[in-house]
Formats: structure tokens, C-alpha cells, sequence
């Protein structure tokens, strides 16, 4: 079942649209909370976002840009304002269509059944992008190198997003040196041994900027494991 979230302020509209949505059996959920934006998208994970542009604190065009951080599902705009260079910047900020108001609903599922057929349809030309999630709130994608948790993300190198892979996939468990050096290059016999303790700190790096330095911990003569949340340190 498609989902579809709904980032609209006026409670009136927000309820008509969740209402048609569900009517034509898509899963629908409405954003209440414009603080956690990101974090509630990567909570409900959508496959299709309809996206207000006159929202509290920040307008959708900044958004959708946060979105795009995180996902490339479809973003549809509906809004009052009808100008050109609304539209304009719409289209520029990532978004896929724009739809003004005062608007039928009609159209609008029609917009959304369109964008889903071009995006997630058999003829769409790609398939829905892969993600690796763990317990403790890391999402990375590893198609685009980005790393994400709490509506904050970090871009990685394909090496940092390779390692920080193979530990989300074992998450709580050793991963060893060997293993780790056997997926990064093809004969790690010629690898100097400080190579995977240089890539190392620079991950650590990025996961610091999640506020998640701490989650990989060096386990000496053994290798590395990512701590999940709430887990003591042995």
C-alpha cells in the first residue's frame, strides 16, 4: 500500500486530503508536528509527499529541500500562491508538480496516481531506493552515500558508506578487522594496516555530526561493533 503524507497547516484542507487519500485505499498520515518535519517523514517513510509552501517557521520550498536530503519520492506542491515564480521555485527546490488552490480533489489524485505510476510503476525506469535502518535511528542510503538520523544527515565517501554498512548489518555484534578490510579493497595484503583506523576516524567524524560518535566502539584484537541504543559498553 502507497503512502502519502501530508504537510499542510490549515486542518480543514489537511482533513479533506487524508480523507480522498484514503478513499482511493492509499495510507495517509498528516503532519502535526512543523518542529520534526524530517523526522516524521523518515518515521512514516512516503512514498509521495503533498507539500503546503506557507507552513509555520520555514516554508515548504526549504522542506522539500530537507527532503531531498533523504529521499527522492515525489513532491507535490499545493498552494494559494499561483505565480510563476512560485512555481518556478517549486520545480528548482526538487519538487515534481505543483498544484494551486483553490483546487479539485479529483485532480489531485489524479496528479498523485500519475506520479506514482512514473515513479514506482513498471515502467518507471527505476526501482524504490534501497535503504539500510537499524534499532538505534540510522538510515543510510547507500545508492546516494547519505547517512541519516532525527532529520539530520551527513554525506559519506563510498568506502565511509561501505564500512558503516557492514555495521549496521550486524549491529550489537563484532565485526571483524579482516572482514571489514576484505570489503573494502579487493587484496588487503597490500593495504597498509593504519588504512582502516584512518577511514575509521573519518566516519566516527561524520557520526559525530548525528550527535552518534559513540556508537562505534573499537574492540581491541577483534574489530569494531556498533553499540545499539541503551547498550552498556562491556
Amino acid at each position: 500500500m502507497f503512502r502519502i503524507f501530508i504537510i499542510e497547516d490549515d486542518a480543514k484542507i489537511s482533513s479533506m486530503l487524508k480523507a480522498h487519500v484514503e478513499k482511493y485505499g492509499y495510507e495517509a498520515a498528516v503532519l502535526e508536528d512543523f518542529d520534526r518535519v524530517v523526522e516524521r517523514f523518515e518515521s512514516f517513510q512516503p512514498h509521495l509527499v503533498l507539500l503546503d509552501v506557507n507552513l509555520p517557521k520555514f516554508d515548504g520550498f526549504y522542506w522539500c529541500r530537507q527532503i531531498r536530503h533523504v529521499s527522492t519520492c515525489p513532491v507535490l506542491f499545493i498552494s494559494a500562491r499561483d505565480s510563476e515564480m512560485d512555481q518556478v521555485m517549486a520545480l528548482e527546490n526538487g519538487a515534481d508538480d505543483y498544484i494551486t488552490k483553490p483546487f479539485a480533489y479529483e485532480v489531485v489524485m489524479a496528479k498523485i496516481r500519475s506520479s506514482l505510476r512514473r515513479a514506482y510503476g513498471s515502467y518507471s525506469g527505476r526501482q524504490e531506493e534501497r535503504k539500510v535502518e537499524e534499532p538505534g535511528g540510522l538510515t543510510l542510503y547507500p545508492e546516494r552515500f547519505i547517512l541519516s538520523s532525527a532529520g539530520a544527515s551527513v554525506e559519506l565517501t563510498q568506502k565511509e558508506s561501505m564500512l558503516i554498512e557492514a555495521l549496521m548489518n550486524r549491529a550489537g555484534r563484532v565485526v571483524s578487522r579482516n572482514r571489514l578490510l576484505d570489503l573494502l579493497w579487493e587484496d588487503h595484503h597490500f593495504v597498509d594496516d593504519n588504512t582502516l583506523n584512518v577511514y575509521m576516524t573519518r566516519l566516527r567524524k561524520k557520526l559525530k555530526e548525528l550527535d552518534m560518535e559513540e556508537r562505534i566502539e573499537t574492540v581491541r584484537g577483534a574489530g569494531y561493533v556498533l553499540r545499539t541504543m541503551g547498550e552498556e559498553t562491556p
